[in-house]
This record gives structure tokens, sequence and C-alpha cells, in this order.
């Protein structure tokens, strides 16, 4: 078997097994990397005068990474624009913030061709390829055009919304038409998956196969539905280490005999952070009597501020969670503790664990794993209870956590009141139902399941 190259529009260099990240694509490959000898490649995130396709490249933790430079241009075309602008807002079914410039477009393009010549020096004749995100949806035309025949294939970590509203891009053909250049295409989701398929048969004019197989464009594919893990091991280790044991101490001492609601999440309009502060508004207003007994802690890291949806999001959560503070706060308990940083992955399991509830609402998001490191850190004694939204594809999998509609503040509401009054038999039952999935479908899992698929694909003939 050759090595594996992955490739994604952003890399992590090796390093701290517990560095910041709440969770994703870094956490998720490293172990796939190091099983099969790979190299990561992908931008820098730094900016050049003048792109000449020089690599740099790092090894660590049994990582190569190989990274380019781009440069201002290709950073805010491809980037902040199309990437961010118009494909982000649109797969996540807000058709309202997508931007649709020619600009973005060529900038998409004008990148994904230089991700493929930088590439190509790399790739050896028995190497297969995994492609990751929506940032690299062309790489795989790209890679073909070059005259690859190696197996590729694509994974996308994100939603792929319904038929109507993805027509609502310009060129959607197109894009969808390049997916067919890959052997493989991947989703979180069977929902994603269902989305994709009936764009390729009603929209494509294409077939779907019994194995999985789809016909469009003159090609055929195979689909799937690879729901991503936890590295669950070394999360629970890290859990019980003395970072995570340092902060569960240090929150316990915080909640000063009241108990903890936790929502950990990127800062984004998709994670629906303001949906959630107004939900936790009209539980303190249902239920005074919970009022001064309980508090909600989001960490909200802030992300593409050079975006003005961000900025916009930034400004109303800060408005929201002050307003929410200043009509029920008492000299010694403030109902919202907002907090716009980030935090190492061994201390979010400490706070995890201190933490009554975990609060995932996103409307809509391609797994969430902030879900299941909240159910892996938990004290198997005294589980925590895990609130999710429905539009999370991690709900397909985690049914023992009370499953909301983010959209409604009374269901979100009752599910918090519901949580907090839940005896423990009950908890210890969904607690241990959703351990047993977050240990079986781990990250082993979904790269086993996936590189599987790719790697019995047939070899395409150019």
């Amino acid at each position: 078997m050759g090595r594996l190259i992955v490739i994604s529009n952003r890399v992590s260099p090796p390093g701290d097994e517990h560095g910041a990240s709440v969770g994703g694509l870094a956490m998720a490959l490293s172990a796939a990397l190091r099983e099969h000898n790979g190299v990561w490649f992908g931008w820098s995130g730094r900016t050049t005068e003048s792109f000449t396709g020089h690599l740099s490249f790092q090894r660590g933790a049994g990582v190569t990474v190989a990274t380019v430079d781009l440069e201002e241009q290709d950073r805010q075309e491809y980037y902040n624009g199309y990437a961010n602008r118009t494909l982000w807002p649109l797969l996540h079914y807000r058709i309202d913030l997508s931007a649709y410039e020619r600009s973005f477009d060529e900038g998409y393009s004008r990148v994904n061709a230089r991700f493929a010549d930088t590439v190509l020096p790399l790739l050896e004749a028995d190497d297969f390829i995994w492609v990751h995100d929506y940032h690299l949806i062309p790489l795989g035309r790209e890679l073909r055009r070059r005259g690859i025949g190696a197996r590729i294939g694509f994974f996308l970590h994100i939603p792929w919304p319904a038929r109507r509203l993805f027509t609502t891009l310009p060129n959607h053909a197109e894009l969808v038409q390049s997916l067919f250049d890959y052997d493989l295409v991947g989703f979180q989701s069977q929902d994603a998956l269902s989305a994709f398929q009936e764009y390729v048969t009603l929209e494509a004019g294409g077939s779907l196969g019994p194995d999985g197989e789809a016909t469009a464009f003159g090609r055929t594919i195979r689909l799937g539905a690879f729901p991503i893990g936890l590295d669950t091991e070394a999360f629970v280790a890290a859990a019980e280490g003395e970072a995570a044991h340092a902060w569960r101490k240090r929150m316990e001492k915080s909640l000063a005999g009241r108990r903890m609601i936790v929502g950990v999440d990127r800062l984004d309009y998709s994670k629906g952070l303001e949906e959630r502060f107004l939900a936790y508004e009209e539980f303190l207003s249902r239920t005074p009597e919970a009022q001064e007994q309980v508090f909600l802690l989001q960490v909200a890291t802030p992300s593409r501020d050079e975006v003005p949806a961000y900025q916009e999001i930034r400004a109303r959560l800060d408005g929201v969670s002050g307003r929410i503070n200043g009509a029920f706060a008492t000299a010694d308990w403030v109902p919202i503790r907002y907090v716009n940083r980030s935090y190492r992955r061994d201390e979010l399991a400490g706070i995890y664990r201190a933490a009554a509830i975990g609060l995932v609402t996103p409307l809509r998001d391609g797994m969430n794993l902030v879900a299941k490191e909240y159910v892996a850190a938990q004290d198997p004694a005294d589980p925590g209870v895990l609130i999710l939204s429905q539009f999370a594809g991690a709900a397909e999998q985690m049914t023992e956590a009370l499953i909301v509609n983010p959209f409604s503040r009374e269901d979100m509401s009752d599910a918090i009141r519901r949580g907090l009054a839940m005896e423990k038999p009950e908890r210890l039952r969904r607690w241990e139902n959703l351990m047993d999935g977050v240990k079986r479908d781990d990250v082993t899992a979904w790269r086993d399941a996936f590189v599987q698929a790719l790697l019995a694909a047939p070899l395409r003939q150019l």
C-alpha cells in the first residue's frame, strides 16, 4: 500500500496533541497520517507578494507537513471570498448571507489549480490522495487534468444543502461535475448524502447504483456517509490528566454551589449562539427558581474576523449577553459567562466534566465533535447531560442525547429544565450508551472506513 497524501486548505504543524483546537480536522487526521506514513499538504496561512509554489516542510510526531504561501489576492478571493462568503453560508443553509462575485469564483479556481501544480512533484505512483472540505472541491478535477490516475477521495466536513438551495449557486452544475473526478465522495451524515443524491438524480439527470455508486456527467463514482469521530482513547486520557484535573477543580470552586451549563463553539452564525442565549433567557424567565442556581459558560473562539458577517454576529452576541446579564444578574451571580478565547483540549476536558449540561445547539453542523468531547470527558460515576441540536450530524449517532430544535426557544428551555432535573440512573443509562458510541465510532473507525472504501475503488483510466 502506498502513502496517504492528505490535502486540505490549512494544516496543523505537528506538536502538542492537547493543543488549542476544540476538535475537527487537525485532531482527526493526525492518527491517519501516522498510520500510513503520509504527507499533509496545504496553505501555510501566510501570504507572499508573488506566488512561487515554494514548499516548506516540517516533520514531527510522525507527520510530515508541506505548506505553500499564497498571494494576498488569493487570500481575499479564494479564502475570504468564495470559500467563506459564498460556499460556507450556502452549505449551512444561509443563502441570505451568501455573496456571489465573479472575482471570488476566479480566485477559487486559480488557487485550486495552484494547489494541484504545487503538490504534483510530491506525488508518487502508488500514493492515494484524500482531499478535504469545501475549499478544494475542484482539486480532483485539476489533478486529473495533470495526468494523475491515482485513487482520489474527497470528504466534506460540513453539510450539503437541499437541492433547491444549492441551485442558487451560479455555476452549481460545474462544481458538482468536478466532484465526479474523484473516486469516492464522503459526507458526515446520511442527511447530507441524501441531499447530494437528490441533486444527482433530479438536477443532474444522473442515477444511483445499489452499492453507493452515482453516475452523472458521463462518470461513475462512489458515495458514502462516514461520520467522523474522536481520538477517543487520547481524549479520555487527557480528561484524566493533570491539566484537566486542575481546570475541573478551578471550575468546581467557581461554581459556588451552583450548576453549570457549558457551550464551546467557534464564533460562527451556524452555531446558533444567539438562539442559544435567547433560549437560556427563556429558561430563566420561565423557571425563576433556577435563577442564581445555575449559569451558562459560553466559550466562543473568534474566527474569520475579516468577513463582515462574523463581525456582525460578534457584536450581536455582545449585545444579547449583556442585555440578559443586565436583566437577571445579582450582586454575586452573573447568568452568562461569555468568553471569547480558545482553550487547550485538555483544559476543555476539565471544564466539560464540571458541567451539569453540555449545550450543543448549532443551526447546521456537519458533525460537531464538541458533543462527543463532552460525553468523553464525563465522570463515569456521575455524568452530565448532553443537549444536542437535531441539525448537527452527530444527532444521527447520539440518539440518547436530549435532541432539540435549535430554532425553538421553548424546546431548548424545556430540555435545559429536563436535563437539570434528570435523576442519576437515567443520566448514567444515557451516558453509557452515548459513550459506547463515541468509543466505537472513533477516528480510527472513520479513517478505516473511508480509506478502505477509497482503496476498493477501481483505478481510473485517464
